[in-house]
């Protein structure tokens, strides 16, 4: 039974997707098991499917931009959270991004991470599965054909790029663990394990400022900042109409340009040490990482987790064992922060560490979202 309060639309029948599948993801199944074990369940469902096979990175991003896209009624991603990336982004560069960011999207698992596969099962009330059964179980999603609104959040950078990401931000540890386990990817979502491992052998400490506006925070903010019901579409309140050109991208209300201080009802941690910084809008990471149990697809909120320095390893360990189930806040570790918030900036010292957004890796410089 869908959750009060959320709007859903239905796929119409018969139906025509558009199928982009990456070959390379995970580790090199995704394919295989598209024939195998998605396509005899689409075509019952009397879902016809043109299957569109990316042969580079970009390849995804270059059709959905350019392409008409009106001759199909959703859009089916199966691959890791990198090609939805792409797709998302794409989108978002047409004139018509308006109306071409209605058309349904679906993810189907096949990379190595598939942290929004994994958080979709979570939403429809699925027990926590993997591999073949939590692809089973979002082609079921996608055969019942009801979707809902999906936040984005807008991230841009202190060299003038800006993105449109619907999984997180990370830099530190949890994108070193990333990025660093990318040559294992082989191993499927094992290299994570492997990942998290090594880069606990060499934990590292990042300097920086990190400031965010809290969800409550009632100063200096519009009145649909205020209204949890208010509709927060791409991570920022809707402005008056007729504010902005046709066709431009959506303007990012709640933040000040990044060579600017943030607003005085922004909060700034005080430590400026830090292991990790993940700000997370999905409630998984990865398949076996639950690290925002309370979050949802249409929240309208950014979970910000960040790790101060003097973490021992054994206690990072603990909590990342627990964050499998999701309990690593009930441990109450005085290292480990969350806050709920609507923007975020983050300003590291030196350029040191990686960052990543929806797991692709970005130079490090100042960000904010």
């Amino acid at each position: 039974c869908p959750p009060p309060g959320d709007s859903y639309g239905v796929l119409p029948r018969p139906c025509h997707a558009l199928v982009l599948l990456n070959p390379q993801s995970g580790s090199g199944r995704a394919l295989d098991d598209f024939h195998a074990v998605v396509q005899p369940m689409l075509a019952e469902a009397d879902i016809a499917t043109t299957v569109f096979v990316t042969e580079r990175p970009h390849h995804a991003h270059e059709k959905v931009r350019d392409e008409d896209l009106s001759q199909w009624d959703t859009l089916v991603v199966v691959s890791g959270d990198g090609l939805l990336f792409e797709v998302v982004n794409g989108l978002m560069e047409r004139p018509d991004w308006k109306e071409a960011m209605k058309k349904p999207l679906c993810i189907l698992p096949g990379g190595s991470g598939n942290a929004l596969a994994a958080s979709i099962n979570y939403y429809a009330g699925y027990d926590h599965v993997a591999k073949k059964k939590l692809l089973t179980n979002c082609t079921f999603i996608l055969c019942k054909g009801l979707y809902t609104q999906m936040d984005l959040v807008s991230l841009s950078t202190a060299s003038g790029k800006r993105f449109f990401s619907f999984l997180g931000f990370g830099w530190g540890f949890i994108s070193d663990v990333d990025i660093d386990s990318e040559k294992y990817r082989w191993l499927g979502s094992a290299r994570f394990t492997l990942g998290t491992l090594q880069c606990l052998a060499k934990l590292r400490v990042y300097q920086g400022r990190l400031s965010y506006l809290p969800m409550a925070a009632e100063q200096g903010s519009s009145p649909a900042a205020r209204d949890p019901h208010a509709p927060v579409t791409n991570g920022h309140i809707p402005q008056p109409a007729g504010t902005e050109a046709p066709g431009s991208p959506p303007p990012d209300s709640l933040l000040v340009p990044l060579g600017q201080p943030v607003p005085a009802h922004w909060t700034v941690v005080p430590e400026e040490e830090f292991v990790l910084v993940y700000a997370i809008y999905q409630s998984h990471l990865g398949t076996n990482l639950l690290m925002a149990p309370a979050a949802r697809l249409h929240d309208g909120c950014i979970h910000l987790f960040y790790m101060k320095a003097g973490i021992s390893r054994v206690t990072l360990l603990k909590l990342f064992l627990a964050m499998s189930r999701g309990t690593h806040l009930d441990l109450n570790c005085p290292h480990l922060c969350y806050v709920p918030v609507r923007a975020f900036r983050l300003e590291p010292r030196v350029a040191a560490g990686i960052m990543t957004v929806d797991g692709e890796a970005l130079a490090c410089e100042p960000v904010q979202g």
